[in-house]
């Protein structure tokens, strides 16, 4: 299909945006509940439910590693795959696909044996304590067994949004989610599994995902296709696939790092008390993040196509839609976090001190996270212009280079409300940094239309 055939080359991009977005939107809304329903079931089984649920926020950083993984390949393959395809060249991007598929089974059993062997000393150095090790042990030694389903549900899921199929992506995820949503009760109370059933049931339900989504890429219904003779892993496209794809992992692996040095800050400045509170409030800010990834995502295809393309004034015109619509978005979410925390909170439990604390400490966790919207707009599109070094280094920024070494001074200082200072402080730094480094690298890349 070439480029005056393609709706990703000729549609009007405000529609276009729309049509691509709101499904990813919700699909990424749909992929939280894996997570949040987990935590919302889990904080409500009676007399042990604040316990489990802070051992499941402990296992939190090894699940966002898995998934870095599955970014690491399908978020780096998927704007190479789309830029192929705006350049006519099917067959190359089908090749993509193949490698991708071998690297994202092969990664999926190296982290299932890594973690399992080092999954007690990671577990306490993430901020166990004795009391809350045996819920987080029990949730991931059995969310370790379906590390291939994740690997793949997420990994290739990318290549059904870079086609144009955003709402067979949404439905891939929906599928898992409403499975996960139905059989958690059942594991969790029907059969008295507890966290155990809670992983068993997100395991079950992302199998069948992955089986959906393999099914729709090796059919008809999919322009690019799983092929035998793609299964392959050469060298040279794995380095173009790995340095795309270093900013989408760098970004998640270093949410992992992030959560492991804030669970050890308010373990030990606070106690476990603390350490339940981030369970809940990293909860609710996937509900922000994740959905406006969403929109980043279904403006990718339209950018990377359309640069490939040579068609520009249609990728800088889906930069600026995608700019306003996430910044008024993140917007009204810090608006609703800052002033109804307790609404919020409540949802996950019903513990009065943890409650308490929780909606105490809000306010100032997602004082800055309507900046969030301003980096992302300018991280995504650096990334589907192929600015993988630009792109990477924003990734870095916020999280390792600020949040993390907030996070590790400011309670020297301020206590442990210091911690929770780290975030709004990095959050706005890195937002303005990115958009100035946009604004003064955009007419460079755009000029000399080159693939980074």
């Amino acid at each position: 299909m070439n480029s005056a055939q393609n709706p990703l080359g000729t549609q009007p991009i405000g529609r276009l945006l729309v049509k691509l977005a709101i499904p990813t939107v919700i699909a990424q809304l749909i992929n939280v509940l894996y997570n949040i329903v987990d935590r919302i079931y889990i904080g409500n089984i009676p007399e042990t439910g604040a316990m489990a649920l802070t051992g499941l926020g402990i296992t939190f950083p090894i699940l966002m590693i898995i998934s870095a993984f599955a970014a690491f390949v399908g978020m780096g393959a998927a704007p190479l795959a789309s830029m192929r395809m705006g350049e006519g060249r099917d067959e190359d991007a089908e090749k993509i696909l193949g490698t991708s598929c071998v690297l994202l089974l092969l990664l999926a059993v190296v982290l299932t044996a890594v973690i399992f062997v080092f999954k007690r000393p990671l577990l306490y150095l993430f901020g166990a304590s004795d009391n809350i090790f045996g819920y987080a042990d029990d949730y991931l030694t059995i969310y370790l067994m379906g590390t291939v389903f994740v690997m793949l549900a997420l990994g290739l899921n990318t290549f059904i949004s870079a086609q144009g199929f955003a709402a067979t992506a949404m439905l891939s995820v929906l599928i898992g989610a409403i499975c996960n949503i139905i059989l958690d009760p059942v594991f969790i109370f029907l059969f008295g599994m507890g966290v155990q059933g809670a992983a068993l049931a997100t395991i079950l339900s992302q199998g069948i995902s992955a089986a959906w989504i393999v099914l729709f890429l090796v059919s008809r219904r999919s322009r690019l296709r799983i092929r035998r003779e793609n299964l392959r892993l050469p060298p040279a496209l794995i380095r173009s696939i790995l340095a795309l794809g270093i900013s989408p992992f760098v970004m998640q692996a270093t949410e992992s790092l992030v959560n492991i040095v804030l669970n050890r800050g308010l373990q030990d400045y606070g106690g476990d008390l603390y350490v339940g509170t981030l369970a809940i409030m990293t909860s609710l800010l996937q509900f922000i993040t994740l959905p406006s990834q969403g929109v980043a995502q279904g403006a990718q295809p339209i950018i990377s196509y359309n640069f490939g393309a040579g068609n520009v004034d249609r990728a800088k015109e889906t930069f600026r839609k995608l700019l306003v619509s996430i910044l008024i978005y993140t917007t009204v979410c810090c608006l609703l976090m800052v002033f109804l925390p307790s609404v919020f909170a409540r949802v996950f439990t019903a513990d009065a001190s943890l409650l308490e604390l929780t909606a105490k400490m809000m306010p100032i966790y997602f004082a800055g996270i309507w900046a969030f919207g301003l980096q992302l707009s300018c991280q995504i599109t650096f990334l589907s212009l192929g600015q993988a070094k630009i792109s990477l280094f924003l990734a870095l920024l916020r999280k390792v280079f600020l949040l993390i070494p907030l996070a590790l001074i400011l309670p020297h200082f301020f206590g442990v409300v210091g911690i929770y200072w780290a975030e709004p402080i990095a959050d706005m730094v890195s937002a303005f940094t990115s958009f100035g480094l946009f604004m003064a690298n955009r007419n460079r890349i755009f000029q000399h239309h080159q693939v980074g």
